[in-house]
């Protein structure tokens, strides 16, 4: 499952909803300021339901922690995976230190605030989850487009009034002529 950050497909938003912290010198983290840059599944058909929040480190410039939240229930992300094997549901639901990232030793600091604070912030979750829409609406887009390049480049060449070559069902002048040219 590969992720990628929210603010490579939306810079703007992400300029200015991205959640971050100044730590002050208290033993928590080393002092100074933690953005929590999200990633989301940009795998076609996916649809997960989960982010991935990356705890940079303004002044070391490098990610400290990186902690993964499923927003669902235990049965969704049982019929999600095909498993009801409790161990797999706990990784996917709830916040947990993705142990297959590099994390520092305050990650586990890092997890507790997160779940402790962050998401106790209930416009804070619904933002998360509407950015994954967002991102999954992209992400199909693109797949789409992706799609259709490839037909059209294997297919003969397709009228403006023909059906169009992606499966839409709609005239290639009304569909992806209007993306490709």
């Amino acid at each position: 499952m590969p992720f990628a950050p929210f603010c490579e497909k939306f810079p703007d938003i992400a300029e200015f909803e991205t959640r971050a912290v100044t730590v002050p010198d208290n033993g928590f983290a080393p002092k100074g300021k933690y953005g929590f840059i999200e990633l989301y599944c940009d795998e076609p058909d996916c649809d997960c339901r989960r982010v991935f929040l990356s705890v940079h480190s303004e002044k070391e410039q490098k990610i400290v922690a990186v902690v993964a939240f499923g927003w669902e229930s235990e049965k969704f992300y049982a019929n999600w995976m095909g498993s009801n094997n409790p161990e797999y549901i706990k990784d996917l639901k709830g916040p947990v230190l993705n142990m297959a990232s590099p994390q520092s030793k305050f990650a586990d600091n890092w997890l507790k605030f997160i779940a402790e604070v962050l998401l106790k912030d209930k416009q804070y979750v619904e933002r998360l989850k509407k950015h994954y829409q967002l991102f999954r609406e992209k992400v199909e887009e693109e797949e789409h487009v992706e799609k259709t390049n490839r037909s059209i480049l294997a297919s003969p060449k397709v009228g403006r009034n023909e059906l169009c070559p992606c499966g839409s069902g709609k005239k290639y002048k009304k569909c992806c002529y209007v993306v490709l040219h």
